[in-house]
C-alpha cells in the first residue's frame, strides 16, 4: 500500500487531518488534500499519480456524491473510491455504492477499519 497517492476529500481541515495521520500510520506518505468536490476534482486534473479517493459525502460547493458521480462519468473513473461520512442510513449507503463507490465508512472510525477497507477495495 506504501505506493498509493490518496487523494484526500473533507470540508473539515481536522477531518483531513485525522485521514492524513491515520494513513501515515499505515504507511502511506503520499496524500493531496481537498476541500470539496470541486477542489478535488481539480486536483485530479493537476496532480499527476493519485491511485485512491477518500471523501466525505456532506460538502459546500460539490458533495462527495455529485464528486462520485463526476469521477465515475470521465477519465479518472477507474481510480478506487471511499466514502468516509457520517450517514449510515441504508439508503444513503445504498445511493454511494450506486453511484460508483468501492466502499464506505461511517464516522467516527478507527486507523485498522481504514486499513481493512482500503485492502479490501485494492485487492478486489
Amino acid at each position: 500500500m506504501a505506493n498509493l497517492k490518496v487523494l484526500a476529500v473533507d470540508d473539515s481541515a481536522t477531518m483531513r487531518r485525522i485521514i492524513v495521520n491515520t494513513l501515515k500510520r499505515i504507511g502511506i506518505e503520499d496524500v493531496v488534500e481537498a476541500e470539496d468536490g470541486a477542489d478535488a476534482y481539480a486536483k485530479l486534473e493537476t496532480e499527476a499519480g493519485i491511485n485512491f479517493i477518500i471523501t466525505d459525502w456532506n460538502m459546500p460547493n460539490m458533495s462527495g456524491l455529485e464528486f462520485v458521480n463526476k469521477v465515475r462519468a470521465g477519465q479518472f473513473k477507474g481510480i478506487p473510491i471511499l466514502m468516509v461520512t457520517t450517514r449510515s442510513i441504508k439508503e444513503d449507503i445504498i445511493e454511494a455504492m450506486k453511484a460508483g463507490v468501492n466502499s464506505y465508512i461511517v464516522k467516527p472510525f478507527t486507523p485498522q477499519t481504514l486499513k481493512e477497507k482500503m485492502d479490501q477495495v485494492i485487492g478486489s
